[in-house]
Order: structure tokens, then C-alpha cells, then sequence
């Protein structure tokens, strides 16, 4: 559960109806991931297929009603209106790694290229971004990871209302091993994310 409430932290929503039933969703472009979800919390729910913009791409919710879940989420500071003053809940450091990969696969990105190409000779490097609309959030999960001796992550403001912890080589390295050597059979990670990590790692062999 701790990797569906980072994903949730960084794609999921609450809704309050009219009659104020309460409903916990996520609306994601990832059909294999959002269905791994549903069978992680043995859900029953119908996951929905959207098309945006005029069917030029495919998104698919999962919508689920508990206003118990929803009344536990709001006891962590996460609202209808989360995205600006979310804070990181306090997450035990067994569960943390699997909390961190859900927030990466949901607001995380990893990008591997080349660097110093005016050099005679030039490098390859990694290098692992989390974002988000609160700076309390990243700075809470900086702090976290750094006394997990994942350090050196930096934090800095967007070019829009959204800020940026940035992790380089070193880092984004730890934070392979922090978020994947642990899985065991967990079926809950971006495939796509993972590989991008493996195939530098593989080239640095």
C-alpha cells in the first residue's frame, strides 16, 4: 500500500458528490500499471476508458468510494485541493522505498544523455527528477532520503508554480537500488522507468 499512496500523492485525486459520498481515483495514460493497482487492493471497480483531446490520447480511471480511505487520506493533510500544500506523511523507513517509487512513477522522471559534446571527449550521465506543487513535500522527502544516506538532492523552483529535486549520477545510482533492490514480487513499478536506470548502469560496466 505504500507504493499506491506515493502514486497517489502524485496522480491521485479526491472527489466529494453532492450527497457527500467520498471517492479516491486515479485517471492515468498507463492502462498496465492502473490494472496491477486494482489487483494489488483487490478492487471490483470498472476501470474507465477516456479519450482527450479529441481522441488524440487515452486515459483510464480507477474510481473507488470509501469515505473511511478517503477520511485516513485527509488525516495525512491530503485534500480535494492536496497539490499545493500536501506534506510527506510519516512513512516507516521499511515501507519508504516503496512510497518514493510510487511518487516517482506518478511525478518522477529519470533521463540518461551526453554531456560536455563541445569536449574532445565527453560523458554520459543520469540523472533522477522528482516534482512537485509543494516545496514542503520534496523538501520533507529530500530530508528523509538524506537520512537514508541518499543525498545530494537539490531543490529548486520551477519555471512555473512547481518545484524540482534533482538528483545526478550518484544520487540517481542509490536511488536504483533504494527503489528496486527490494521488490521481491511486487508487481508495482513502471517497467519503462526501471530500464532506463539498467540500461546506464549497464553501460558503465
Amino acid at each position: 500500500m505504500s507504493y499506491i499512496l506515493g502514486f497517489f500523492a502524485a496522480d491521485g485525486y479526491m472527489t466529494i458528490n453532492k450527497r457527500g459520498g467520498q471517492y479516491w481515483a486515479f485517471d492515468i495514460g498507463d492502462y498496465e500499471l492502473i490494472d496491477k493497482i486494482k489487483t494489488v487492493i483487490k478492487s471490483n471497480h470498472k476501470i474507465s476508458v477516456r479519450k482527450r483531446k479529441n481522441g488524440k490520447y487515452t486515459t483510464y480511471r480507477l474510481q473507488i468510494g470509501s469515505n473511511e480511505m478517503c477520511d485516513d487520506l485527509k488525516v495525512l493533510g491530503w485534500d480535494e485541493r492536496k497539490t499545493k500544500r500536501m506534506r510527506l506523511p510519516n512513512i516507516p523507513n521499511k515501507y519508504f522505498s516503496d512510497f518514493v517509487r510510487g511518487y516517482f512513477d506518478g511525478d518522477g522522471n529519470v533521463w540518461t544523455g551526453d554531456i560536455h559534446k563541445s569536449r574532445k571527449t565527453y560523458s554520459t550521465t543520469i540523472q533522477t527528477v522528482f516534482t512537485s506543487c509543494s516545496k514542503e513535500f520534496l523538501g520533507g522527502m529530500a530530508e528523509k532520503l538524506k537520512n537514508l544516506y541518499i543525498d545530494r538532492g537539490v531543490l529548486r523552483h520551477g519555471k512555473g508554480e512547481y518545484y524540482r529535486l534533482t538528483y545526478s549520477v550518484i544520487g540517481s545510482l542509490k536511488l536504483y537500488d533504494f527503489m528496486y533492490n527490494k521488490l521481491g514480487t511486487s508487481p508495482l513499478f513502471l517497467k519503462r522507468k526501471k530500464d532506463v536506470f539498467e540500461k546506464y548502469i549497464k553501460m558503465r560496466l
